[in-house]
């Protein structure tokens, strides 16, 4: 049994650091800093709201996701000399929106440990690909498209109610994709969505503090329900549209991607996350792919360079914890809704293609889409479940890929 990659080489990458971090390098790390920490961020804080979380318990879990995520980057990346990024699952994130509502902070992170643990046993055993022939992928990102559908359509109910300022950063958003390579367009509808708060909105008179976050720690309380609706799902999520498809990323990059390594840091690194409310950590598609590209550095066994300034700022982020989320507070909730869309059209987009696109399983793609955007509930347990359950009896009845590679 293989638990993690052989010829670990972090001390001589501690030697080198001087070399990798460059101007290029840093920014690449920037810029991937960037994009993992405007949009998604009011997915998450939007999802803590929705629940009623106190300001401490949102600074906590933003500690756990950005704080932790750092760390998994500048271990990976300085361990095997390569691009890896660590971050939260946005698609995660996306279900927290609307499933986590339903539940007591401490039967979330009763779902979150359960889920680092699966996870681990998961590397440990090799059953990573098992579990993924089990599930179809297509299917699982049928599910994702329909639980993420809801957020997207959001954005036109806000368009309605302020169309100057939600109208005006979708157009910066439209128009920041004939230069996305870049300017992350979800950056610069940010950017742009703030300025037009700042000059629409008055601003609140107190004046936002500069606060150092320490992490809660929050007793776990497990429950049957809160496995089949967070647990499972966020499993499949982190491992089929976050693992799998970074560690692509990787081999196109021509990296020997450590499959083992990652997938026991992210159940071991989720596991320490989840007391603190974290929802888990995982390899990180984008950011690995900014920090990769051939710009960061015209060395590519230096380019892991810009994955450890990648990690200093998300840790950074997470200290941060109560700053940010005081200046996120200042505004507006449908540029916040709104901006939170936007960030998931790229994942929307990926996941129909990944879905339907193949060609594969059709049936069950349709129906995971329809049920998990209907947010149907049964016996409490979320749309997500019946959406997996739901698409694979019929897809085992109607589609005629069973037996063939999924």
């Amino acid at each position: 049994m293989q638990l993690w990659e052989p010829g670990t080489q972090f001390w001589r990458s501690v030697r080198d650091l001087p070399r990798a971090i460059t101007p290029s390098s840093a920014s690449a790390g920037l810029v991937a800093a960037l994009l993992g920490v405007t949009g998604p961020t009011l997915l998450v804080y939007q999802a803590a709201v929705n629940s009623g979380f106190s300001n401490q318990e949102i600074a906590s879990w933003f500690f756990a996701i950005f704080g932790v995520s750092g760390v998994f980057s500048i271990w990976l990346a300085m361990a095997y000399r390569q691009p890896i990024c660590g971050a939260y699952s946005i698609a995660g994130a996306a279900l927290l929106l609307q499933a986590l509502p339903h539940f007591t902070l401490s039967q979330a992170v009763g779902a979150y440990v359960l889920q680092g643990v699966l996870i681990t046993a998961l590397a440990l055993t090799g059953w990573f690909e098992r579990l993924m022939r089990l599930i179809p992928a297509p299917i699982i990102m049928g599910m994702l498209a329909g639980i993420l559908l809801r957020f997207a359509v959001g954005i036109f109910t806000d368009l309605v109610s302020d169309p100057i300022l939600v109208g005006l950063t979708l157009v910066a958003y439209v128009v920041a994709q004939r230069r996305a390579q870049l300017f992350p367009p979800v950056t610069v509808a940010l950017v742009v969505g703030v300025v037009l708060a700042l000059w629409l909105h008055p601003l609140p008179s107190a004046p936002i503090p500069l606060t150092i976050t320490l992490p809660s720690f929050f007793a776990p309380v497990f429950t049957l329900k809160a496995f089949l609706t967070l647990t499972l799902p966020l499993v499949l999520l982190t491992l089929s549209s976050q693992n799998a498809t970074g560690i692509g990323v990787l081999w196109a990059l021509g990296y020997r991607a450590p499959i083992h390594a990652i997938t026991l840091a992210t159940g071991l690194f989720s596991l320490i996350t989840a007391p603190m409310a974290g929802h888990g950590v995982n390899l990180a598609t984008p950011m690995t792919a900014i920090c990769g590209d051939a710009g960061a550095h015209r060395d590519p066994d230096l380019r892991w360079g810009a994955s450890v300034v990648n990690g200093v700022l998300f840790s950074t982020f997470g200290v941060l914890g109560l700053t940010l989320l005081a200046l996120i507070r200042v505004l507006p909730l449908g540029l916040i809704r709104t901006v939170a869309g936007l960030a998931l059209l790229p994942v929307i987009l990926q996941s129909l293609e990944r879905s339907f696109g193949t060609g594969k399983h059709r049936f069950g793609c349709l129906f995971a889409l329809v049920i998990a955007a209907s947010g149907v509930q049964f016996f409490g347990i979320g749309a997500a479940f019946w959406s997996l359950l739901g698409a694979m009896a019929i897809s085992l009845v109607a589609d005629r890929d069973w037996g063939r590679a999924a």
